[in-house]
């Protein structure tokens, strides 16, 4: 990169974009298609906070397909457990990716504080075949994984669901 250090290119490395985002059961606003005249209801659950936390990672290398890594967690609102991914969570899917991989990893992602704790360059110190790289704040247009939440976001938005099961199905890739 332009820092004067090591690029994906002189490592040999796969370029790899991060990002995290989160549905509850209530789908997002959208327009829908409806008979005239008769306005369209769709009956929803508000079920207390149940939500599930999405993380995922997108690869890309010169002369390869790209590649996609995700990760969910269900938060069911009971006591004691935890909402979202922690340190421990974005090191398993970044572990995951240099499995799958089979080759050193730039990985570029936000400024969220999870991504910048003292637990979390305790981590990548660790693994050397490892660089990272933060997006500057308010810039999510530099990140290619916001298009695909935007394009989740969208395609739940006429969808119904009663359980947090029931929207891991929909959500969660195969």
């Amino acid at each position: 990169m332009a820092d004067g250090g090591n690029t994906a290119g002189d490592l040999s490395a796969w370029i790899c974009f991060e990002d995290e985002a989160g549905q509850g059961l209530r789908p997002p606003k959208a327009t829908t298609w409806g008979r005239r005249g008769r306005t369209p209801v769709v009956r929803v659950t508000s079920r207390g906070t149940h939500r599930v936390s999405l993380a995922a990672l997108v690869a890309v290398k010169p002369g390869e397909r790209p590649r996609m890594f995700c990760r969910a967690h269900a938060y069911r609102g009971r006591k004691h457990e935890k909402k979202g991914f922690d340190e421990g969570d974005y090191i398993r899917l970044l572990d995951a990716a240099h499995q799958q991989l089979g080759a050193p990893i730039v990985v570029v992602w936000d400024n969220l504080n999870t991504h910048r704790s003292a637990r979390m360059r305790r981590y990548l110190a660790t693994r050397d075949w490892l660089t990272v790289f933060h997006l500057p704040p308010h810039a999510p247009e530099l990140n290619p994984v916001e298009g695909l939440w935007s394009h989740l976001k969208r395609s739940l938005a006429n969808l119904t669901k009663h359980t947090i099961d029931q929207l891991i199905r929909l959500i969660k890739p195969a």
